[in-house]
């Protein structure tokens, strides 16, 4: 019998980790853990509380309610409408970001810790450590998804009808998706190493939030700072889901290939890093 030859995983070069077939091949080899992992991660979120998972509708209720406030009356912050409409357009405006901004947020907060809290996962020799991240977005997907219905209620219920073009909204949410999940494979690496890595990326979002075109429309932003601000995948992502839900416009295509494009990258790279450096997670916790 000819035996099996087992390859040492660090003896693999970084150039391996690159090819592109490898994240989807892990995906499809593990979608039934991972959509274990998600199932249990809900569940545990919502555990004892009296509401459960009617906290997911809740909460983005009162934030929007808050925000709306704020902004839109405090600082009366405006996106083009009429006095009469403007806050009711304003606060469909700004959940359609914040619904976004926090699938990026929480994927990259839980993303920080997620191995450091499941240190009886690195034990495990054949446990795939790579998933984790994964069960990190995808877990804020689903709350994401939650917030698009309360979105898509909220339009109705404000008598605004839902555009045909909300079809393309799953290609504006794409970049995002690939830009979480290479920074979620990056960051989960760094937390172990340095356990400083949590309170930097919270100052970082909070930075981000305001960086972001999410109270205010980009076009209120001084011309000469509008392509410094489109760098940011995230204003790329938000100003598309706008477009597609909100405007009843297509996305800007040029802008969505080159935020899918960028995603891609730091994706492969996010999931390079973390193959190469895992090893030695069980050493350090």
């Amino acid at each position: 019998m000819q035996e099996t030859t087992r390859i040492d995983p660090r003896s693999l070069s970084v150039a391996h980790y690159l090819r592109p077939d490898l994240i989807p091949r892990t995906l499809w080899r593990h979608w039934e853990l991972i959509a274990q992992l998600v199932r249990r991660a809900l569940a545990a979120r919502y555990r004892g509380s009296l509401l459960g998972i009617f906290w997911s509708f809740l909460l983005p209720l009162v934030t929007l309610v808050v925000y709306t406030f704020v902004f839109s009356v405090v600082f009366r912050a405006r996106w083009g409408t009429s006095a009469d409409t403007s806050k009711t357009h304003f606060a469909l405006t700004l959940f359609c970001g914040l619904l976004l901004y926090n699938v990026f947020a929480e994927t990259l907060t839980g993303a920080t810790g997620t191995i450091t809290g499941n240190v009886s996962y690195v034990k495990r020799v054949v446990f795939p450590l790579e998933v984790l991240p994964v069960v990190t977005l995808a877990t804020a997907l689903v709350n994401g998804l939650i917030s698009l219905v309360i979105l898509l209620v909220g339009m109705l219920v404000c008598r605004q009808p839902i555009p045909l073009t909300l079809l393309y909204f799953p290609l504006a949410v794409v970049p995002l998706a690939l830009l979480c999940l290479g920074l979620g494979w990056f960051l989960a690496s760094v937390g172990v190493y340095l356990r400083d890595t949590g309170p930097v990326v919270g100052v970082v979002l909070q930075m981000l939030i305001f960086l972001t075109p999410i109270f205010y429309p980009i076009g209120a932003v001084p011309p000469a700072f509008q392509t410094i601000m489109r760098m940011n995948p995230l204003t790329i992502v938000v100003e598309n889901a706008r477009l597609t839900i909100i405007q009843g416009q297509p996305p800007e295509w040029a802008w969505l290939i080159a935020s899918t494009v960028l995603g891609l990258v730091l994706m492969q790279l996010g999931y390079a890093w973390f193959m190469k450096t895992k090893r030695g997670f069980a050493d350090v916790l």
